[in-house]
């Protein structure tokens, strides 16, 4: 055979071995998932993402053809879960449940940081984008969110507030309040809001901005009082509560959201069909019902939306963290 023909036939084969791998892959890609997505979560069980997490987990599954199985790893404000789905295959199998703080501010807020989200993760969808609500124990001398800035403003008492953990939206609402006042309000993080909200129950807390899930119970029994929302407007069944903006903080805008993001290199169509699937489990009845009753509104965007508003988010928390001079070793 001569040399010209012997290079000829092995780029042939080579060149139907590499549409054959293509089509394979295409082939795998169409056929996803053929076993169970695993979705790791950053937080203990029992706490808002999980909630979050099983009121879509059935639909979802069922939208999949396959069982979305949570993996808990909590730590670290969610960078271990961070850690854990960046350096896994990116095969789609593996996805991360994530809130702002792994997914923006921790970046920021953790000297040393090494894991940058936004490179280490795709888009997939953002779920979620609520409101925090200003809570204090019915045992406090401030009965208006107007009541607790001017104390704030005027320094003349000890003031603290709770926290899920450092980098939680919780802490980010605080330190935000603080730096809108110019007051020096002093965080106490915890491992969870739980035990926060005890705390602020018993009298060792001044305040909490907290999500309304969490908070809601307590409202209703009258051990909490509900001072101000954190979003821009009121809500429909508070709608005595003002926003914080209202009640002497203008401009005043933080949130909570959750969103899903997978392990970067995942196959585009994969990510487009895990996004598809979980905007429309968000769209079912039964799971706009779940999500009503802890007051939480839903989004349900394309992984391009959500892509621009992540990078809206990661701006401000530089931002805040800078000004804030917030810092964890």
């Amino acid at each position: 055979m001569k040399f010209e023909n012997m290079v000829g036939a092995q780029f042939g084969r080579k060149l139907v071995a590499s549409f054959a791998a293509c089509m394979l892959a295409g082939h795998a890609w169409a056929e996803w998932p053929e076993k169970p997505v695993r979705m790791v979560i950053g937080f203990a069980p029992g706490g808002a993402s999980d909630i979050a997490f099983k009121m879509v987990q059935d639909v979802l599954s069922q939208k999949l053809g396959q069982p979305v199985v949570p993996d808990y790893k909590p730590g670290a404000n969610g960078n271990i879960a961070n850690q854990a789905t960046a350096t896994s295959p990116p095969d789609g199998y593996t996805a991360l449940w994530a809130n702002v703080g792994p997914l923006a501010t921790n970046t920021y807020l953790y000297k040393g940081a090494k894991l940058d989200p936004a490179k280490a993760f795709v888009p997939v969808t953002q779920l979620t984008d609520s409101p925090l609500v200003v809570v204090v124990p019915k045992s406090s001398p401030y009965r208006t969110m107007q009541d607790l800035v001017q104390a704030a403003k005027k320094g003349d008492t000890h003031m603290s507030y709770g926290s899920a953990g450092n980098g939680s939206s919780m802490h980010i609402a605080g330190a935000s309040l603080a730096l809108a006042l110019n007051a020096s309000l002093t965080h106490v993080p915890y491992k969870g809001s739980g035990p926060a909200i005890q705390d602020l129950l018993g009298g060792r807390l001044t305040f909490m901005v907290d999500s309304r899930s969490t908070t809601a119970p307590f409202i209703k029994d009258g051990s909490l009082v509900a001072l101000a929302v954190s979003g821009d407007k009121r809500v429909a069944d508070m709608p005595d509560v003002p926003t914080v903006s209202e009640a002497g903080v203008p401009g005043f805008k933080v949130t909570t959201w959750q969103a899903v993001v997978m392990p970067a290199g995942t196959p585009p169509a994969i990510v487009e069909k895990l996004s598809k699937a979980l905007r429309e489990t968000l769209g079912t009845p039964e799971v706009r019902e779940r999500f009503a009753r802890i007051y939480t509104p839903l989004v349900g965007s394309t992984p391009d939306e959500f892509a621009k508003f992540w990078a809206r988010e990661r701006a401000e928390a530089k931002t805040l963290v800078e000004k804030a001079q917030m810092q964890i070793d």
